[in-house]
């Protein structure tokens, strides 16, 4: 199975970019490790993992503490020791793909119909809501017909304001 792995972080000089190998770690602690290695004194760093065009994972850390972890299907786990690794511990998902029938009333994005109605998105739908990425619009863009993990990476970049430096990284 093919994977990439972007860190991006944020510290005092805006973001960065960069790649990790994930190859080889034991449990997510090392992975934590990792992603806080890429930028020791971000105050907001985020692990994106995309796996053969199919699975994304996003892994938030907070001032390098405070891992929260969003999947886009649970089979991943299943498929894969790196999906194994760094989705393995999450129980239970925080909303179910069927919630996406009804968008808030205050949503604005594009209706786009969710294409896959058998995903099963695991772990914390909300990590990136307050930095303007609604758990609704995540799931909405994990689930759309067409929609490659490299895609929803990219438009969550852009949106975050790291899209540029996620763009350098993918040229290099």
């Amino acid at each position: 199975m093919s994977t990439f792995a972007a860190a991006v972080a944020r510290g005092k000089n805006g973001w960065t970019a960069s790649e990790l190998e994930l190859s080889g770690l034991a449990d997510i602690d090392e992975v934590v490790d990792r992603l806080r290695d890429a930028e020791p004194d971000a105050d907001l760093s985020l692990l994106f993992v995309e796996a053969d065009d199919q699975y994304l994972v996003i892994l938030r850390l907070d001032e390098g503490e405070d891992l929260r972890v969003f999947g886009s299907d649970s089979v991943f786990a299943e498929e894969s020791r790196t999906g194994a690794l760094l989705l393995g511990d999450i129980e239970a998902p925080a909303l179910e793909i069927d919630e996406l029938a009804a968008p808030p009333a205050d949503d604005d994005e594009d209706d786009r119909p969710a294409a896959d109605p058998d995903a099963d998105p695991v772990g914390d739908a909300e990590l990136l809501a307050d930095l303007g990425v609604s758990a609704h619009r995540l799931l909405s863009l994990c689930a759309l017909e067409g929609m490659l993990p490299s895609d929803v990476t990219a438009e969550i970049c852009q949106r975050l304001g790291c899209g540029d430096e996620m763009e350098e990284l993918r040229e290099a």
